[in-house]
């Protein structure tokens, strides 16, 4: 560091530990690329060896990043270099997982890195918004390519949710920090077990959805595509029609396995040790009679303004309003006919989201549940000034903290939101389209509104800048705000 910078008081935290890691994670990665190879090979397509070449590249750029991070973690990580190897490690799997795709001789891909990119991320954030046009006739590769980012892009996510934002304390998550480490020593002695117990977890839902999908109607490989992405919340289909194109009985499959990727996956460990806690956990039972009751509503609606059977209303309402508000994506028919009144109500199912410490995005059930008892509390106190109105959340009191960290959440998600709106119709987007695209990037959703990119939409036509703009806001949103804008405050570099 020269004298200069000593002035200015700018050091960079040690990035050793950082670069130990996010090689670590490249070379996993790498690792994960067989399996579509392996795929590619056995149909003879030509593919594989774009995922060959990628997996080499990934792997040689990941054994060189640890080789330079060698010895940086035997002190731990602090937080000022957690917040800096949170949004690396997702930008730089993004970045490598992007190379196959562009590599690849499928031309809606191997022409734009852009593109390809915008997929890669869309996969790994669990968006599921798609640039590609014919997925039926898409190479087997990239199809199971993209359902395995969205797949390890969801366990990435409840890994990060539970190890990684609790300690940083990101838009009150530090209100499952002392919850965390509580379960934590209740389900299991060690946080590598618990770690352990959640991954068999996932992977148990993931091959009892393939299973049943199989059995339903679906072949094989698509069935093991499906799971991938339901279970994960992410919404890639190996079909343009999305779920529209498989029976009832295939998309009720998927409903219970949306909602099941939405829910708390700690407390799935809980149900293991024999704890039933499930559908006591105050998110749980507001998510639960959220989508119960819009859904109820969607179906009164189907019923009465469209003609729909009773059955078939129930069915349509009920996927599309989990595949929404667990911001998973799919879609089993295109809701946005219903007329203005479903319109509206999807858009506003956008920003809400499913659990914390689920495979879900979306601004999270509980920070609804606290800003609904601030709103509460502020309205007693109108009434009655000089009362005491204690607020708790689960049964404990709600600390001050938590409570200005979800404010400031809320406030920073619509500045964003906003600004991102703003900066997509400064490109060229429309109205309608820069609004919905802004939100169901932030959110993660995938789909949004309008012709382009609703539910028989596409991202293709986006000009390649909105595209950018775009992918930072899917891993803006995935990362819960905080976590990537605090790298681009001055005062973070400074020692």
């Amino acid at each position: 560091m020269t004298a200069r910078s000593r002035r200015l008081g700018f050091a960079i935290p040690g990035l050793k530990p950082v670069a130990s890691l996010v090689g670590g994670t490249l070379v996993a990665l790498a690792a994960t690329m067989a399996l579509p190879m392996a795929v590619d090979l056995w149909v003879e397509n030509p593919d594989w060896r774009a995922f060959a070449i990628s997996a080499l590249v990934t792997a040689a750029a990941g054994a060189l990043m640890m080789a330079l991070g060698r010895g940086g973690l035997e002190g731990g990580l602090s937080i000022r270099q957690a917040f800096v190897l949170t949004p690396a490690s997702w930008t730089a799997v993004a970045l490598f997982a992007a190379l196959p795709l562009y590599f690849s001789d499928y031309a809606q891909l191997r022409d734009s890195f852009t593109d390809a990119f915008f997929e890669s991320m869309s996969g790994l954030t669990t968006t599921g918004s798609t640039v590609i046009v014919g997925l039926d006739s898409a190479p087997p590769g990239v199809l199971l390519w993209r359902a395995i980012l969205q797949w390890l892009g969801g366990i990435g996510i409840i890994a990060t949710a539970i190890a990684i934002l609790p300690a940083l304390g990101v838009g009150g998550m530090q209100l499952f920090r002392t919850e965390s480490s509580d379960r934590s020593e209740k389900v299991l002695p060690r946080v590598r077990d618990i770690a352990a117990a959640i991954g068999a977890v996932y992977v148990a839902l993931t091959f009892v959805c393939a299973v049943l999908y199989w059995s339903v109607e679906m072949t094989p490989f698509d069935a093991v595509a499906h799971a991938l992405t339901t279970v994960s919340t992410g919404g890639y289909s190996t079909t343009d029609l999305s779920m529209g194109g498989f029976g009832p009985a295939t998309q009720w499959i998927a409903t219970v396995f949306m909602l099941a990727g939405a829910l708390p996956f700690v407390l799935y460990v809980r149900l293991m040790r024999g704890e039933a806690e499930i559908f006591r956990d105050s998110q749980v039972r507001t998510l639960l009679a959220l989508l119960v009751g819009v859904t109820a509503i969607l179906s009164g609606w189907l019923v009465a303004t469209r003609g729909y059977e009773e059955a078939e209303a129930i069915r349509h309402a009920a996927f599309n309003v989990v595949s929404v508000v667990t911001t998973t994506g799919y879609a089993s028919t295109d809701y946005l006919v219903w007329g203005n009144f479903a319109v509206g109500a999807f858009f506003a199912l956008t920003f809400i989201g499913g659990c914390t410490g689920s495979t879900s995005g979306g601004m999270k059930i509980f920070r609804f549940e606290i800003m609904a008892q601030m709103l509460r509390s502020h309205f007693r106190r109108l009434i009655y000034p000089h009362g005491v109105f204690p607020r708790t959340y689960a049964g404990r009191p709600l600390p001050d903290d938590v409570v200005s960290s979800v404010v400031v959440f809320f406030s920073l998600f619509f500045i964003c939101y906003s600004l991102i709106t703003l900066v997509l119709m400064a490109i060229g987007l429309d109205f309608v389209t820069a609004i919905s695209a802004s939100v169901t990037a932030l959110s993660n959703v995938g789909p949004g509104l309008g012709p382009i990119i609703g539910p028989a939409g596409n991202f293709a036509p986006l000009p390649d800048a909105a595209k950018w703009v775009l992918a930072f806001a899917m891993l803006l949103g995935r990362l819960e705000l905080f976590t990537v804008l605090i790298l681009f405050t001055p005062g973070f570099w400074k020692a």
